[in-house]
């Protein structure tokens, strides 16, 4: 029975990610965040279920990167999609100016389909993640929740920081496009980042993880939602100074 409980989680990710889903193409982006931020939750105590359990098989390994691709590969595909669909307007629109105007689809609105290169790279991420066997204390390139956790947080930026320069930016196509590009970059180069698996708790084996969680956590007090995108730059940039040095 009890080989069943991380599978189980894992659908939970499924679950979170289809409701995420949903609410992403309405154009609901803030809950959509909400599911998704539900879904990494689920990611991450199946595997520490299937550790503590001591029941890991192939199985949930794939069933684990299937949920990832809904959860963190879908619906921030779809994000950007309703962003760059944004950047294109006035207004906070329900992404039906996208599709047809007096019976014809307009040139100016097919920049929004490239928002799923984000959702491409995720896949093509998560392929290679699960015939690599080298990255089990560690990732090599940005891990897809990561990733979804830097898109998803633009929306919530827009929605409840009340910055006009910073909405500005978000809402430029190309920062949009650059940040879609970089995002792809990021999910499938070779840097190595640090996981936040803990072996023990000792400070000194796991000073970087110590220190990287008490200042997420500082950000996110003063900063609120503008922390996000700081943390996941801060999480790259230290571990490619840990990797260096």
């Amino acid at each position: 029975m009890k080989k069943h409980i991380p599978n189980f989680i894992t659908l939970l990710n499924v679950f979170c990610g289809c409701v995420a889903t949903i609410f992403a193409v309405m154009n609901r982006l803030e809950i959509a965040a909400i599911f998704v931020a539900l879904g990494i939750f689920f990611d991450f105590f199946d595997g520490l279920a299937a550790r503590v359990l001591n029941v890991k098989s192939e199985l949930g390994l794939q069933l684990d990167s299937l949920a990832d691709m809904i959860t963190s590969g879908l619906v921030p595909g779809i994000v950007m999609f309703q962003l760059l669909a944004m950047s294109q307007t006035d207004g906070w629109g329900d992404g039906s100016h996208f599709f047809m105007e007096e019976g014809q689809l307009k040139l100016m609105h097919l920049l929004p389909i490239f928002g799923f290169i984000v959702t491409m790279a995720s896949g093509y991420r998560l392929a290679k993640f699960n015939i690599d066997e080298n990255q089990t204390s560690s990732f090599i390139g940005l891990p897809t929740p990561a990733n979804a956790l830097l898109i998803l947080s633009l929306p919530l930026i827009l929605l409840y920081q009340n910055n006009d320069i910073i909405n500005g930016i978000i809402l430029n196509q190309w920062f949009l496009i650059v940040l879609t590009l970089l995002s792809a970059y990021l999910l499938n180069c070779s840097l190595p980042l640090f996981a936040l698996k803990f072996k023990n708790t000792s400070f000194k084996d796991n000073a970087m993880r110590y220190i990287f969680i008490i200042i997420s956590i500082v950000l996110i007090v003063t900063m609120h939602y503008m922390a996000i995108p700081v943390i996941i730059l801060f999480y790259v940039v230290s571990s490619f100074v840990q990797d260096k040095f």
